[in-house]
């Protein structure tokens, strides 16, 4: 077993007790890298191997500052970097070199991690499928002729190959959970507001998006986002921060769990995705959980009306300058492009009506948690798919009306700011991973994980390695 296989958690405590120098994983991560990541271009913009090296060495025979003091961590391409190319994925930022960090990397940093380069995200991370026109494009480890997911497909599938011990994701539309599902590791994003917006842009209506910790096991998952977590001064709607990797035990027997399946068809599936699901189910059953199938809590289409609104609303604000200009239109993606347009024709009742739809779904979810203790969804509403598409065109013959429609299913929990932990459920008829979305209450976050690290111990499925990947 290659040192690159352990947890962060693992390597943390080897590193602290003396049993393992800093330069020692950071020669096991470089091995790794140069074998691994080529065919998957899953870590991009990476640094100087002589430059990492140095750096680990520098921290050999110091105490660790925080747990993930020596540990090789790869940043997601839409988190700004000080000293590190951050392109977001775009030919606009070709050659962004920023001089300060966005604050969760300024976390993680503070708490140790030696930063070895960014994880490959699409274009401004829209769209579930990582490429993009600088790096191109991210595979799945398990089939590498398959889509690792997005936006934060490179981190997923950095995990999944072995490269990063834990990374970070961020989620607007299941832009963690999604890849989480197709490269079998855990995604969690966290209850709106517990891991805070950097104080730039809009931080009081652009309340969709949110960063959130990725790992092969939900001790990581748990002590990253005690990294990641806590007010930030600077913006508002924050959250006390709390831990969360000592709350980790817990009972599930007697806990209710509904089970939403494809909402009531609203949400079409490929075929073998609800079954997979229904093995992950009979798991938290035989973990004491009793799971009722319930029907749709509230009408898909207007959440959907609701999320599509909002979500053009925000990308008009942010990015309409650039399609206003003859000198970057060209160079913005057509989803892009469609996103920015289809907001500059929200109107400012179209946006009331939205916020309205919102709060009484997220009133209607309340009543749900008064009945059971977790929801579970399907992470995603496909399985990996050819990874020379730009995005499925269909789902058992229902055609998709947006470039993103076959994601549908995460919408319930991204709207409403929601906890939820993307599980892995094991590998389909083809061999290719799936899981579902474990759901909690607003502010549910140290539940939904401790029963989701119940349901990794009984399970555990990220232990199974891609197969080329195996030491």
């Amino acid at each position: 077993m290659s040192l690159m296989d352990l947890s962060a958690s693992e390597l943390s405590r080897l590193i602290a007790s003396r049993a393992l120098k800093p330069s020692e994983l950071m020669e096991a991560y470089l091995t790794r890298l140069t074998a691994a990541n080529p065919p998957i271009n899953a870590i991009v913009s990476s640094r100087e191997p002589e430059a990492l090296l140095a750096e680990a060495r520098s921290l050999d025979d110091l105490t660790p500052r925080g747990w993930l003091h020596g540990i090789p961590i790869a940043v997601k391409d839409l988190v700004e970097v000080r000293g590190i190319r951050t392109t977001f994925g775009s030919p606009l930022y070709r050659d962004h070199v920023p001089e300060q960090d966005d604050l969760i990397a300024e976390r993680m940093r503070a708490a140790g991690a030696i930063f070895t380069g960014k994880t490959n995200t699409p274009e401004w991370g829209q769209g579930s499928h990582t490429f993009n026109l600088i790096f191109g494009t991210t595979r799945n480890p398990y089939d590498l002729s398959r889509s690792a997911g997005g936006s934060s497909g490179g981190a997923a599938a950095a995990l999944a190959a072995r490269l990063v011990p834990v990374a970070d994701g961020s989620d607007m539309m299941g832009s963690l959970r999604n890849p989480a599902a197709f490269c079998n590791v855990y995604g969690f994003r966290p209850s709106w507001g517990l891991v805070p917006a950097d104080a730039t842009g809009d931080t009081f209506l652009s309340t969709l998006a949110t960063d959130g910790p990725m790992a092969r096991t939900i001790d990581d998952v748990a002590r990253l986002l005690e990294t990641l977590a806590g007010p930030n001064p600077r913006a508002p709607f924050g959250r006390s921060s709390t831990t969360f990797s000592d709350r980790l035990d817990t009972d599930l027997r007697g806990r209710r769990v509904g089970w939403l399946a494809d909402w009531g068809g609203a949400y079409a599936c490929e075929p073998g995705i609800l079954d997979l699901c229904g093995q992950g189910l009979r798991v938290l059953e035989e973990l004491g959980a009793k799971v009722d199938l319930i029907p749709p809590p509230f009408a898909a289409e207007e959440l959907w009306e609701a999320w599509i609104r909002l979500r053009g609303f925000l990308n008009a604000g942010s990015k309409g300058a650039l399609l206003a200009d003859p000198k970057s239109r060209d160079l913005l993606k057509p989803e892009a492009q469609w996103e920015i347009e289809l907001g500059q024709t929200v109107t400012a009742s179209q946006v009331y009506a939205a916020s309205v739809t919102r709060s009484r779904w997220y009133s209607e979810a309340a009543k749900l948690f008064e009945h059971y203790d977790f929801l579970v969804l399907p992470s995603a509403q496909v399985w990996p798919f050819p990874s020379d598409w730009r995005w499925p065109g269909s789902i058992n013959g229902r055609a998709m009306d947006t470039y993103h429609r076959w994601m549908e299913i995460v919408v319930p929990v991204s709207l409403i700011g929601l906890p939820a932990l993307a599980l892995p459920c094991g590998f389909g008829a083809s061999g290719l991973p799936m899981g579902m979305q474990l759901i909690g209450p607003d502010g549910g976050d140290a539940d939904v994980l401790a029963a989701g690290n119940q349901y990794h111990l009984a399970t555990n499925w990220p232990a199974i390695a891609p197969q080329d990947m195996r030491a």
